[in-house]
């Protein structure tokens, strides 16, 4: 038996079908996807808790200025 790992094809959601990512010898990551794509996909689909909090924060920060004006 050969000392290469089996690979197995990963699970991957149906809009991101064929994501292929790979990291070679010297530890830089290989997409075969457009990064800008990727990211996309994951401001879409992705909760980011610390951006939903600063969010509330500026809106929040904003009617106080507005109240002034």
């Amino acid at each position: 038996m050969s000392n290469e790992k089996k690979r197995k094809k990963a699970k991957v959601n149906p809009e991101l079908d064929g994501l292929n990512v790979e990291i070679d010898t010297f530890g830089e990551i290989k997409f075969n996807y457009n990064i800008d794509k990727i990211n996309e996909f994951l401001d879409k689909t992705v909760d980011d808790k610390k951006l939903r909090n600063n969010a509330t924060k500026n809106d929040d920060a904003e009617d106080a200025t507005d109240d002034k004006a």
